[in-house]
């Protein structure tokens, strides 16, 4: 028989583990991975506006691939940035993501090519850079339309030369 007392204590540990299984699920497991990932600040000058984000750095083929996918979460200073390692065109897409996220295409001199807004859960459609990029920003929905960004605006971030 169990004392009551060690029966309370075991019944407490339960309930804790419990309540930490059910926030891993309802952030969706890889959400809980962005809270444990390497983070790195970055800025957004727009303006006289400075914006500070704490970003994961896609730089390998496979965390490229991988980005943002089966994702429930992202807080709001947070985001992705992937290396692509050279300038080039840049085509993405949202299959397998679970939240709309806004797209800032990056010159090799961090300024803003252009910007895709909102874009669409699960969709295969392809987002395109529009023209040679070094590096795209992925941010929750919206952030840009709150924060007033565009095109012009100039990222700040050791990738680009420079220092948020």
């Amino acid at each position: 028989m169990i004392a009551p007392r060690t029966a309370l204590r075991a019944a407490s540990r339960r309930l804790v583990l419990v309540a930490f299984a059910t926030l891993a699920f309802a952030f969706g497991g890889a959400g809980a991975a962005l809270a444990q990932a390497a983070l790195e600040r970055l800025a957004i000058r727009s303006g006289a506006a400075v914006h500070p984000f704490e970003v994961e750095v896609a730089r390998t083929p496979d965390e490229r691939a991988k980005g943002l996918m089966h994702r429930r979460y992202m807080p709001a200073d947070r985001g992705m940035l992937f290396d692509f390692g050279g300038e080039a065109p840049v085509a993405m897409w949202m299959k397998d993501t679970f939240i709309p996220l806004d797209m800032l295409f990056i010159r090799k001199d961090g300024s803003v090519a252009r910007i895709a807004e909102n874009t669409e859960p699960h969709s295969t459609r392809t987002i395109s850079s529009g023209e040679n990029v070094l590096s795209v920003l992925e941010l929750n929905g919206g952030t840009a339309a709150k924060l007033g960004l565009k095109a012009g605006d100039v990222v700040l971030h050791p990738l680009f030369g420079s220092k948020p």
